[in-house]
């Protein structure tokens, strides 16, 4: 199917993004194989509408520390993880497809470490996150409680936002369910420690990871 005119390149200071409408299973899956396996841009299908995003500095530095924030509390919790990065998640039953800014097994990591993922016959990510700076046209909401993903965090480059996946649909958590008792304030703490010294503010969240588990 022929895609309709495409939208000019929207500018921000997160990321570059051009959006293609009309598109069928078979144009989006010739599109993304024409691309080369290693390339910075990404891309996100939902039924006709592709999404190709090029992150750009600021959101690249947010979503290295986001995830460090998440593999300290996974290690020092004691916990198992596999992560994904921005690997294509494809699901053509549901004319959907995604390559998010990273997707972790933690819950599920037994079920497939050791091996590639199969997404349309493993369970999904236990966690997707999502840097969300600029405006996009599909629904990353809607798109990820399709494919199942139980928990979904976006941070729009202030501000986070944790859902959980509830009778098929995405309700607004004040915490993670996965690290119950660490609050949305924690990750900001982390952040901005780590703008001024990544170190300092990793040797400092550790400390208080360990400290907070002592007293569960």
């Amino acid at each position: 199917m022929v895609a309709s005119p495409q939208k000019p390149i929207h500018q921000s200071p997160g990321e570059k993004l051009v959006t293609l409408h009309g598109l069928d299973w078979q144009a989006y899956q010739q599109i993304l194989h024409a691309l080369p396996q290693s390339r910075a841009a990404r891309l996100t299908y939902e039924r006709g509408t592709l999404e190709i995003t090029v992150p750009l500095e600021n959101q690249k530095f947010a979503l290295r520390l986001i995830e460090r924030f998440i593999v300290i509390l996974v290690v020092e919790m004691g916990m198992k993880v596999k992560t994904m990065g921005s690997t294509t998640m494809d699901r053509e039953k549901l004319n959907r497809g995604s390559e998010p800014d990273c997707a972790y097994y933690i819950h599920n990591q037994r079920l497939v470490a050791g091996r590639k993922v199969k997404f349309d016959q493993d369970p999904p990510p236990d966690l997707v996150v999502e840097v969300d700076i600029t405006h996009t046209d599909i629904d990353k909401n809607r798109l990820y409680a399709a494919m199942g993903i139980p928990e979904f965090w976006r941070y729009n480059g202030q501000h986070l936002t944790i859902f959980q996946l509830q009778d098929g649909a995405y309700q607004e958590c004040d915490r993670s369910p996965t690290f119950e008792w660490v609050k949305k304030d924690d990750l900001y703490q982390f952040l901005s420690e780590a703008e001024q010294d990544e170190v300092n503010a990793e040797i400092n969240f550790r400390a208080y990871v360990q400290e907070k588990i002592k007293t569960l």
